[in-house]
Formats: structure tokens, sequence, C-alpha cells
């Protein structure tokens, strides 16, 4: 046990270390099963209050109860909790496939966020703030780092063996494996964190909304754990298909919504608000534009040519250029088309941010201006705030972006299953949580999603969908990062039943 003081931070921290056997990557070793303990204080909401944070590492055991992976994960639990069972506890991942929770966890939800502007991008130095709007004055919060990436590894067998590339793949790297390995791991956890009794949410992002849709089935029909609530950000299609006209006309209020940002739209439409405007275009979109694309070739001309140029209208773009891609404009078009008169490209997970181009001329961006930007916030911070703040030391590789390839997408029911899930479970709630700007899962896109996620329409009171000025990670603009944080603080709460409330219909 040792005491570190932390200057400069709103924190002293009682640090308790607890470790196992570790593991070499390399040559650099990680615990498999081990706890660093660290007590803070936040002011959140106005309120002042002290909390712990447990960073660590728990196994994940085969069937035949070898530790054959160890997840790194980081717990919040507020403190002074009169009663833990009526708790709320947040389960929360990111996507990539690949990708650490590190994104949700320092910028979104947790109680520390990264050093950014109010937009969003980079400065220096480097390093992380309190975060005033987190939601943990509700709920505690476990951000978990699925295998290989954060911290997180594949473990060597008892002859110092890696299971093969194609062994890992079926245990790890897939729709289905990721979700059973993970739903084992979360029982595991919650019964050592003694939390079967507290309300649950499963919280993703980007293809962690996959993740987090298929587990909501497995917890509740393999492992007999009942969620409260399932929030998506910034979704994928979960395994419900967007093909063909669909995928290309809910491209449009993306495309609109992005010029209408960079000031690229004639003057009456640029004069209206976007909450005015998007769902005009949306109206548009449904009514004529995706009908007329389903017609291709035997559309007639003369209503071809007005759906063409109220289109280009809309995306801020040129008659000829949609005409030339038959209404069907692909994204990486234009990306580099809306601005390349002004010799700027947009970006793709964040159409807000720019970038320069080697030529003016060709196809698609030479870079992702936006990941680009974030990954100069990020990969600091998180490395600083794991090791000096959270005192969790290890010569391990903090991997943003791990090597989870190839990754078997095959058997994606991931849709269903949540339906299935909401179906069976009446006090299961979905809230989608989107940015306006991005054009990697774009927000008609998400709620394309959500008007197909319950075809009935039976449970159409029990999904929601909440919008945002901003792009895939909508919580880095911090108008949205006090907003999305409170539309999660109101959905949590909505979603815990009356205590006399029965689970049925």
């Amino acid at each position: 046990m040792k005491l570190v003081s932390f200057i400069g931070l709103s924190v002293t921290a009682l640090t308790l270390t607890f470790s196992t056997p570790s593991f070499a990557d390399n040559g650099r070793r990680i615990d498999v099963d081990s706890k660093v303990v660290t007590e803070h204080q936040a002011r959140i909401n106005g309120e002042r209050f002290s909390y712990t944070a447990t960073t660590g590492t728990q196994p994940v055991w085969n069937e035949q109860g070898d530790a054959v992976a160890t997840l790194q994960y980081t717990y919040y639990t507020r403190d002074k909790v009169d009663d833990r069972t009526k708790r709320p506890l947040v389960f929360s991942f990111n996507g990539g496939p690949g990708s650490a929770s590190v994104w949700m966890h320092l910028a979104y939800t947790g109680p520390r966020v990264l050093k950014i502007d109010d937009e969003g991008y980079p400065v220096q130095p480097y390093g992380v703030k309190d975060n005033p709007y987190s939601i943990l004055d509700v709920a505690d919060i476990v951000y978990i780092n699925p295998v290989n990436t954060g911290y997180s590894r594949v473990l060597e067998n008892e002859k110092g063996e890696l299971p093969s590339k194609s062994d890992q793949q079926k245990m790890f790297f897939g729709v289905n494996a990721d979700i059973k390995y993970l739903a084992e791991w979360l029982n595991t956890f919650v019964s050592r964190n003694e939390r079967w009794r507290s309300p649950k949410f499963l919280i993703g992002e980007s293809y962690g909304t996959t993740r987090v849709s298929g587990l909501a089935h497995e917890l509740q029909n393999r492992q007999w754990m009942y969620i409260n609530g399932v929030i998506l950000v910034s979704p994928t299609e979960i395994g419900i298909k967007r093909e063909g006209p669909v995928e290309a006309a809910n491209r449009l209020p993306y495309f609109a919504a992005t010029a209408w940002y960079h000031k690229a739209l004639s003057a009456d439409l640029q004069a209206k608000d976007l909450d005015e405007l998007l769902p005009e275009v949306e109206q548009f979109t449904v009514n004529k534009f995706l009908p007329a694309i389903a017609k291709g070739g035997f559309l007639p001309a003369d209503e071809k040519r007005a759906i063409i140029k109220q289109a280009a209208k809309y995306a801020g773009l040129s008659e000829k250029f949609v005409e030339q891609n038959n209404l069907d404009i692909p994204t990486n078009f234009f990306w580099k088309e809306l601005l390349r008169e002004r010799g700027q490209t947009v970006g793709r997970l964040d159409s807000r941010y720019l970038g320069i181009d080697k030529r003016d001329a060709g196809e698609s961006p030479d870079y992702w201006a936006e990941l680009t930007s974030w990954l100069h916030s990020f990969t600091p911070a998180i490395n600083y705030y794991l090791r000096e703040e959270l005192n969790y030391k290890t010569d391990i590789k903090y991997n943003l972006f791990g090597n989870v390839h190839p990754w078997d997408r095959s058997g994606n029911n991931t849709g269903e299953n949540l339906r299935l899930a909401m179906a069976q479970n009446p006090y299961l709630n979905v809230m989608i949580q989107s940015g306006y700007y991005d054009g990697a899962t774009n927000y008609f896109d998400a709620k394309y999603t959500m008007w197909q996620l319950d075809p009935s329409g039976k449970m159409k009171d029990r999904l929601s969908f909440k919008g945002y000025r901003s792009g895939h990670m909508m919580y880095l603009r911090h108008a949205d990062l006090e907003s999305s944080n409170n539309d999660l603080r109101d959905f949590i709460l909505k979603s815990l039943p009356a205590e006399s409330k029965s689970a049925k219909y």
C-alpha cells in the first residue's frame, strides 16, 4: 500500500495493488489477474463527491478452465452509496473492431476527459481535465478493452505458445466469438464485484453497437443476466441490411448537414437552421429520392431532371456530378468534391474537420483529417492517465487499435437478437445517439436501423433517437458533451422501473 498525491489535480489517491503471475508480450509483462485501486474527488452537475477507480486485468477462461486471455478494464464506483443494489452499472465498449475503450472513457462518460478545445481539436500540453457532465453521479461505469486492445492480450499456454491465428479468430475475433467470450467475462466481473442485483446497462460506439446488441441477447439467454438499457452510439447496421437504393438514398441527409456546416448550400437553404433543414431533406429522401433511385434507368426523364436538381441542391454539389453518378453519390467522392474549389477535403468520421491534399484532382482524400487530429490528443492522454493518475504501470504497449483481423463477420444477427432481447424483457429500453456530421455511420442510417429494429411497432415507445451537431464521436464538441451525457443520464433514470412494476406485458 502506498499513498500517492497528484499535484495540481483534484485527486488524492490511496493506491492498493493486487496481482498474480504475469504474461510476457515481446519481453514486456502484464499481470494476468490484477487490480490497482485509487481514490478521487469529482464535481459533476454541481455536486461534489468521492469515487473509487479500480484499474486491472481479469482473465478469460475457456471451457476447460484455462486462462486464454486477460482483459484490462477500469471500473469507477461512487463512494458512500447506501444501497448498491439500486445503483445502475454501465458496461462501456468501443468498436473497430480492434479499438480500445479509450474514446468514450477519456472523452465522454468518464470522470476525467482529455484536454481539447470546445470543438474537439487538440491542444498542448496534452493531458486530461475534470468532466463536469460525467454520468458517474447516477451510475457506476466499467470500461472494457477486448482482446488485443488497450493492455488486453491473448495468453500463452503452459508450453509458452500462443494459439494459432485461426484458433485465435475462432476464440476471439469474430462477431459471435467476441460476444460469447465477453458475456462470460462480464458474468465473472459481476460476480466478483457483487453486482448481480444492480440495474445494468450496455453502451457501445460504432462497431461496439454490434457488440452490445449481441451481448444483450447473449447475457439474457446464456448468462441469465437481464439488462435495463442498451445505448447505441453512432451505430453500425447491426446486421440489419441497408443495401442498394436504401444505402444510396440514406446518405443525402448527411450530405446536406455537412454542406450546411461548410456554408456550401444555396442562400435559401443556408438561411435555415439545421433543425429546420434536415426534416425537409429527410422527407425528400424517403418520399422522392429513394423511389427515384429504385426506378433506376426507367425513371422518366422529366422526373429524373427534377430529382437531380433537388438532390444536388441539398448536397451542395453540381447537377452534372449527381447525374454522372446516377443519383448514387459515393461518400469518398463527396468528401473530395464538396470543397474541391476551395482546395480542401472534409473528414469521414467527422466532416467538420478539413484536410488538404497533394492534388485537388482525384476521387477521395489523401487522409482522414479528423482521425489524425484525434490521435494527437488521445494517445498521450490515455498513457499518462492510466500510469500517472490511476497508477496502473506496465511496459505492455497500450493499443488504441489492436491486431484483430481477419475478423469473422458471418452470422451477424445482432439486430434481430436485440429485438428478441427486448421482446423477452419488458424492462429493456434502447437509445440511439448520432452526430449529424458522421459520414462513416451516418445519422439517417441510424434512424433507419431504429425503424427496422421493431417492424411490428409494438416496442417503439421503448426506442429513442438523439442527434447532435457533431460527428462520429459527438461528445468531442463541448456543447454536445453536456447534452449527450444529459440524454444518457435521463435515459438511465427513466429505464429504472418503479419498485412495484413487474416485468410483464
